[in-house]
This record gives structure tokens, sequence and C-alpha cells, in this order.
């Protein structure tokens, strides 16, 4: 494929005219029909298109079909597809719910690449469907040209879904206006333990109306139930639009299986039928790498694991965690040895050492949960780090403690750490004076969110490491629908020429709620 530089490639908005626009106008399937495995007709990608984990010179293109189909992506420097690129990707068929991703690799760093995906019957290539065309931009191999990303988290939780009467979920097309080069999903893609019925009635008498899928009709437990839910937000043509235009990182937190799970854990949920969530899990984390691009769990990707490092350039590397895998059981928190903690030794490991190798010049900790809010468990138990103890760490503490000090120790720069999960949307500063654990350099932790899902009041501080809530948005009770409240988004843009990064925490309507720009080079701020 011959490279383009970004003078003389059109104008990426110009895309949302032409080829991402027949993408996301493609009609869907109906909301609850499983593919059809008859021959008659040719294969349909009516789910859309997306990427994924894409770096300066690879990325992960996904597709669904009708039915079984050999997946054919071709790439190309220009919309007209002149001197295209063609890329042979998987065979689409019951084994991953008839949908696919394909590895691209060797792509030119910083440029916009075109792509089109067509299905084509197995058993005859000349019989294919309509290509559904996407757009993307690979991390640039030089500083100066800059990166911009945005975060969310939390997606069609609470009971409020797809709701076309306010247009669906509309923050992804503000997001998409904005022309980030990824998405960032925090977690809680999806919420496999909420139930999405048709209306729900809000406190001041209006209607919300939902489209609802059978398998959002009750709490997921089979294969079929978790895929359904990860088909369902794609039911969305904003979900779709953005999907064909924006790359995604995305990482799971705990309603992607159950509200606060834990691995070992056993139910008393009478909702459930099968009580061993590591049963659950395992389901939902196989359904969880066939909906989205993700290269430790791409049929290549020999890994089976969500945690991992995106490089995009030299300005800017995402450690991707994972705090739900690896935890420990949900407690009180008050142990004084806690090896295996939020992260596990293994990760905890590996987050070392990813780091103490990082060259990029901002380091994005993407957690699924954050550092210093209280998020409790029930009466006694906690669901995240911080247990409402400002004293010295204990508990899964005492593994936060750890890298925070190996972070001081051994001066690694341009740490900042990312979050959703608490449905709504902050900036915290932590500092050692502040902080009964002093043994640490200052960082900033920025939540936002939810994106599509219900509001919540703001959670309490725990002051072992020195937070100093800087900023807060939040509603006053909980679970307010998004007809009420508006849902939030980040914004983090790296200049080329500076090095600073500008965080910008924005609310749904285009409100720039708070803004903070940090500067390279600093163990901490």
């Amino acid at each position: 494929m011959s490279p383009i530089s970004r003078s003389s490639s059109p104008d990426r908005r110009s895309v949302l005219r032409g080829t991402v626009a027949a993408s996301a106008a493609l009609a869907l399937p109906a909301a609850a029909a499983a593919p059809a495995l008859a021959r008659s007709g040719r294969p349909n990608a009516a789910w859309g298109v997306q990427t994924g984990d894409v770096t300066s010179s690879s990325g992960l293109v996904w597709a669904r079909s009708d039915r079984p189909a050999r997946m054919i992506v071709e790439t190309s420097a220009t919309e007209s597809f002149r001197r295209a690129h063609r890329w042979h990707g998987p065979l689409l068929g019951p084994g991953t719910d008839f949908t696919g991703t394909a590895s691209l690799r060797g792509l030119p760093a910083g440029e916009q690449v075109h792509y089109r995906v067509t299905l084509a019957d197995p058993d005859d290539p000349r019989r294919t469907g309509e290509p559904v065309y996407g757009t993307f931009r690979t991390a640039p191999a030089r500083r100066r040209e800059g990166v911009r990303f945005v975060w969310s988290g939390d997606i069609a939780g609470q009971g409020w879904g797809i709701n076309p009467d306010i247009g669906g979920f509309r923050a992804y097309e503000e997001m998409r206006r904005l022309d980030p080069d990824f998405f960032l999903c925090s977690g809680d893609t999806v919420y496999a333990d909420g139930v999405i019925a048709p209306s729900v009635t809000l406190p001041d008498g209006r209607i919300w109306r939902n489209v609802t899928t059978e398998e959002k009709s009750r709490v997921a437990q089979t294969l079929g139930d978790f895929r359904g839910n990860f088909r369902y937000n794609l039911l969305d043509e904003n979900v779709r639009r953005f999907n064909a235009q924006v790359p995604t990182v995305v990482q799971w937190d705990d309603h992607e299986v159950r509200n606060n799970w834990y691995p070992g854990q056993i139910l008393d949920d009478p909702r459930y039928t099968e009580k061993n969530v590591d049963v659950l899990a395992a389901r939902s984390l196989r359904a969880f790498g066939e909906y989205f691009p993700v290269s430790t769990l791409s049929p290549r990707g020999s890994e089976g694991r969500v945690h991992r490092v995106v490089r995009y350039g030299p300005l800017l590397d995402v450690f991707v965690l994972d705090m739900r895998t690896h935890r420990n059981a949900n407690s009180p928190g008050r142990q004084s040895d806690d090896p295996q903690g939020i992260l596990g030794a293994e990760q905890l490991a590996w987050l070392k050492r990813e780091l103490s190798r990082s060259r990029a010049v901002w380091k994005v900790l993407a957690a699924d949960m954050p550092i210093g809010l209280v998020v409790p468990d029930g009466a006694a138990n906690f669901e995240a780090v911080a247990q409402g103890d400002p004293g010295t760490p204990l508990g899964r503490e005492l593994q936060i403690a750890e890298l925070l000090r190996f972070v001081k120790h051994r001066r690694i720069t341009g740490t900042l750490w990312l979050t959703a999960d608490v449905h709504y949307t902050s900036a915290q500063h932590y500092a050692p004076e502040r902080a009964a654990f002093k043994d640490f350099a200052p960082f900033w932790e920025f939540v936002s969110g939810p994106l599509a899902a219900g509001g919540f009041p703001a959670n309490a501080l725990d002051g072992t490491f020195g937070p100093d809530r800087v900023f807060v948005r939040a509603p006053e009770r909980a679970n307010v629908s998004p007809m009420e409240s508006p849902q939030h988004f980040g914004e983090v843009d790296v200049d080329g020429d500076s090095g600073e990064l500008t965080v910008r925490l924005r609310a749904e309507g285009g409100t720039v709620l708070f803004s903070k720009v940090l500067q390279p080079g600093r163990v901490g701020q």
C-alpha cells in the first residue's frame, strides 16, 4: 500500500459524507434474529465494522456476517481504493457467532487508512455481499504529529438502553465529531446483569422507551446471552457510525459478567441458575473477544488476556489494566499482607516491567476502577482499592502502594490514571504531603462516565494516598436517567511540539466542564 501524507489525504470529516456514512446507513437485521445458515442470498455485514488496538504499523478490523462467510479486507491510502491492498481474513461461522477479526500489518505510520470489508460465500467466492467501509488513522512515528483520544465507559446500564426518542446513544456521535485518534473504553461495555425493559417511568412522569431484545430481557448466563448483550449496543446507529471511524482500545470490568464479581465467587442471586461466577466469566470473556478487536484475545493472540500495552507512537503508551480477573475476593480490606490484591502478582510484575521499558513521553494507566474513591460492596466489603480507612495502606491498597513506590524510585515520568466505573466525572490529584503513605510521586486520576447509563452521586475519598478532589460533577440521587442528566466523556490532547498533555472532562451537549494541562518529563505533578 502506498503511503500518503496527512496534508494530501482527504479531511477525515469528509468521510462522513462518503464511506463511513454509507457503512452506517446499512439496514440492520432484526434485533433478536440469529444468523441464517441457509445458502440463499449473499452474506451481509449489516452490524458494521470496527477497528481496535491500532499502532503505528498494525491494527485489527472486525466484522459480523449473517451467515457463513469469508472475511476479506481491502486497505487503501484513498477513498477511491486505487492500488488497494487485499487481506484475507478468517472464515466467519457459528463457532464465533459469525464474527471475525483480521490482523493488518505493515501499515504506514501516521496516515489515514481507508478500508472496506467484503464477505464472500465460502463455497463460491464470486458471491459477495455489499462492502462495508471504514477508516482509521495509524499512530504517528514522529512526536511532532501529536495524539488526541477520548475515553469513557458504562454503556446501556441500569436499564437505560437505546432510546430512539432521544436519538439513541448520542454521546457517541459527539465523540465522533471530535475526530479523535482512538477511543479508550474503560469497562462496563455492557450490563450483562441488567435487564432492559420496554419502558421506564421517570420521576417526573415522562416515559423512557428502550429498544429491547430477547437477550436483554434477563440476566446473561449462557454464551448466547452474553453474545446478545455485546450485540445489543451495535443496534445503535451512533455506535456503528462511530466504530467505522474511530478505533477502540477496550477493557472490561464487572458488568460484562455481574455486578461486583470476583474469581471464585458462588452466587446467591435467585436470578441465576448458574451459580459459579467463573463459568459465567469464561463465557463472557469469550463473547467479549468475539465482539471487540483485542490483540491479546484475537485468534492470533495466544495470551488470552485483557491486560496489554497499546503503543501509540513516541508520545503515548496505554497500559490497559484488568482489575477484575486476577483480584482476590471483595472484603473489608484490612489485611496487612495482600500479595494478590486487585491486579494479581503476575499482572503487577508485568506492569512494572512494561512501565520501566516504556520510552513514551506519556504513560496512561487505563484502570477499570478508581484508586482513591471508596466503592462499597454491601455493608462491610469493598469493591475497588480504597476501603475508607485513611491510614497506612491495607488490603488492596498495599499493591497500589508498591506500584506507586516503584514509579517514584525508578523515576518513571509522565504517568496518569484514567477510569470510569462510578458514573460521574471528576479530577483527583494525589500528593504525598496529604497522604498517610508518602513514598510516591504526585499524580492525577481523571474519571469520566457514564457514556450511556444511569448517573450516581460522588463517592467518598480515602486519604491513604492523599487525594484532593479538584473537580466533580455528579447528580444528587442514584440512577439518574440520561434524559435527566448529561452523559460524560473525557478528552486527552497531547501536543506534538511542546509535549504538553491537556485533559478535558466533557458533558454531553458540548460543554467542557474542567480542563487541566500537564507538563511532560516529570515524575510527579
